[in-house]
């Protein structure tokens, strides 16, 4: 029998695309406000949750979820009331959750060897009762994100614009931090405390070199999360025997694969779509002695063999009372026995 097929490979991957479609989700808010670094913020936060699990014996992922979302609503207050800036914010729960979590870990006696499975992931060991937890809370934080998606986007593209319009921001925002602080507790098992900002920030920046809307981006994310999730497991279970490969640092590699593919065409696809743009053309003062100076453009007359006409093969782009071709990277129109480019 393949080992995809085994008990613990079924549970690996029902987690794993379970995280992969929530992560983005949360990433997608994320990296509208420029908070990238968010979830690394509150994964160091969720260190402490963790140790303090081990310290009392309750369930390090529940506390690991109390202790998280406390960060998170922290963090927001502090950007929003206190003098510190977000990112002086996010070193104070970097610094402050893993130095915490350590202490919490030596009282426990357990040492700092017993947080690895939590800081790098450990989801061959899951079981069906963490699976089905990572089901609900995982239904939480998508029916969330799209459901209040336009609120969400809205705050996030312009918070002042936002609260203008009579959005309960600071609300808001506070929502954003507490599916953040929920998704990372999720993906703790999956791939690790430490990467899990990865798999909310890598799969966005990948959908938006080839999205232009943010649904867009939102939903490709979420779709690109899942292959890299997914994906990143099976590459790590296929892998030979004697080949360490763990899947957390595996998820995030795939997931670093796929930005790198798309990112040349993203960069392809936006020079096309700045070509196709059509010109904004200066209001100028008339200038009777020359053709080329009419008060709505500035030209400058280039000749060449080549006659552009609608079988050309060159891209046309509608200009005014005219059609403009794109060719060798310039855009000019027929203006008599020669073209003017623009």
């Amino acid at each position: 029998m393949s080992i995809l097929f085994l008990d613990f490979m079924l549970r690996a991957l029902l987690a794993a695309f379970l995280t992969g479609l929530a992560a983005p989700a949360v990433g997608t808010y994320l990296v509208q406000r420029r908070l990238a670094l968010l979830g690394d913020g509150i994964g160091h936060v969720a260190v402490t949750g963790v140790a303090i699990g081990l310290l009392t014996g309750a369930s390090p992922t529940l506390t690991a979820i109390v202790v998280a979302i406390i960060g998170g609503v922290l963090i927001e207050l502090i950007r929003q009331q206190g003098r510190s800036s977000g990112d002086v914010a996010l070193a104070l729960l970097f610094y402050g959750g893993i130095a915490g979590g350590i202490l919490v870990t030596g009282l426990a006696g357990v040492g700092a060897a017993g947080l690895q499975a939590f800081l790098f992931g450990s989801i061959a060991t899951i079981s069906w009762a963490d699976v089905w937890v990572t089901v609900g809370l995982v239904a939480i934080v998508v029916v969330l994100a799209l459901g209040l998606a336009p609120q969400l986007f809205a705050v996030a593209q312009d918070e002042e614009f936002a609260r203008v319009a009579g959005l309960n921001t600071r609300l808001y925002n506070i929502v954003v931090s507490v599916l953040a602080a929920v998704t990372v507790t999720v993906a703790m098992r999956t791939v690790g405390l430490l990467l899990v900002s990865a798999l909310m920030i890598i799969p966005v920046a990948t959908a938006q070199q080839l999205t232009r809307s943010f649904r867009a981006t939102l939903v490709s994310a979420m779709g690109l999360g899942t292959v890299a999730a997914v994906g990143g497991l099976v590459v790590s279970a296929l892998a030979p025997a004697q080949v360490n490969v763990a899947p957390g640092a595996t998820i995030v590699l795939v997931s670093l694969a796929g930005f790198v593919l798309a990112w040349p065409v993203g960069v392809w696809t936006r020079r096309r779509r700045r070509l196709a743009t059509p010109f904004v053309d200066p209001v100028l003062p008339p200038n009777e002695g020359d053709p080329h100076l009419d008060g709505r453009h500035t030209v400058v007359p280039e000749s060449h063999e080549h006659h552009h006409g609608a079988d050309c093969g060159h891209q046309a782009v509608p200009h005014g009372d005219h059609v403009d071709y794109v060719h060798e990277g310039h855009r000019h129109a027929a203006h008599g026995s020669h073209y003017d480019e623009h």
